[in-house]
């Protein structure tokens, strides 16, 4: 068939490659325009998406808007059969979606109708789910709202953080693509609406909720730590300074919230403790807990906020 496909970070590529991999002709990729990057911020770097489309000789388009007369008409241009979606960053108005005849795929990385929007990896692992997934659904002018083709389910393991689950559903989710199009290609893909039950909403994540509320039970805090792995990172603070903890588990002992417990860097919760397993400093590398007790006054007894 031929694709027109729409995305922009490392989570979109893999799907891209398995749908060229399947001998689809891609007659174009759009995604977002180059950003401000490099490391001083004066280079205008290329999407993940945008580099793999230049190295499979795929046509790039960045536009700014997709509400307008030329842009449709830009898109029309490709005359494709259908069109993937895969965390493109702009909404698609009614105009595109209704423009290729075998209509819009969107793959969306939850258990739909489960987590709909922006951030559906870390809002599963945040919340202590033990289970999500990705969903193949046909777009419509709502946020998620589509009807779902197909599904793959993916366990969440008790330590899992937010970039390894990325990683699991971005090679699960490319091949789930690729069936869905060979279905479609051969009439035989099937959607179900989804139910107005169940509905969550997955919401971008704020710089102000990073910080870690020791307050809160071992297993919450637990989870927010891993949701925000490795990025943006959950973080407290030590001697005015912010230290992110990029990978803990359940600890054992009690105390008052955000007290050291032991050498091993076990910190008391408002019901139970964990123990930090990885944690960077600002401005240093990512480094063991043991390494971090190394060079610093981090002892038992002492308070962290």
């Amino acid at each position: 068939m031929r694709i027109v496909f729409m995305g922009t970070p490392d989570f979109a590529v893999s799907t891209l490659v398995e749908i060229v991999g399947a001998g689809h002709e891609v007659v174009a990729a759009y995604t977002r325009a180059p950003a401000p990057g490099g490391r001083r911020g004066l280079d205008l770097v290329p999407s993940p998406v945008h580099r793999a489309a230049e190295r499979l000789g795929i046509p790039v388009l960045t536009p700014s808007t997709l509400r307008t007369e030329e842009a449709a008409a830009t898109f029309a241009a490709h005359e494709a059969d259908a069109a993937v979606v895969v965390a493109y960053g702009r909404i698609l108005p009614q105009a595109i979606l209704d423009l290729p005849p075998l209509g819009c795929l969107n793959l969306h990385a939850s258990l739909l109708p489960r987590w709909r929007g922006a951030a559906p990896i870390q809002r599963a692992i945040m919340a202590g789910d033990s289970e999500t997934g990705v969903a193949v659904m046909k777009m419509e002018a709502g946020l998620d709202t589509g009807p779902v083709g197909l599904v793959e389910r993916v366990a969440i393991g008790p330590d899992m953080t937010a970039g390894e689950l990325h990683d699991r559903l971005m090679i699960v989710g490319g091949d789930l693509m690729a069936r869905a199009l060979a279905a479609l290609e051969r009439g035989a893909l099937g959607f179900t609406p989804q139910p107005e039950d169940g509905v969550t909403y997955a919401a971008k994540i704020d710089k102000n909720e990073t910080r870690i509320d020791w307050t809160r039970p071992a297993a919450a805090v637990h989870d927010h730590i891993r949701g925000l792995s490795p990025f943006p990172g959950a973080w407290f603070e030590l001697d005015g300074a912010r230290v992110k903890v990029l990978r803990s588990t359940r600890g054992a002992g009690s105390g008052a919230p955000g007290l050291v417990l032991d050498g091993a860097l076990t910190i008391a919760c408002g019901e139970g403790a964990v123990r930090l397993i990885e944690v960077q400093k600002a401005g240093s590398r990512a480094m063991p807990a043991d390494e971090f007790l190394r060079g610093s006054d981090l002892t038992a007894g002492r308070v962290v906020t």
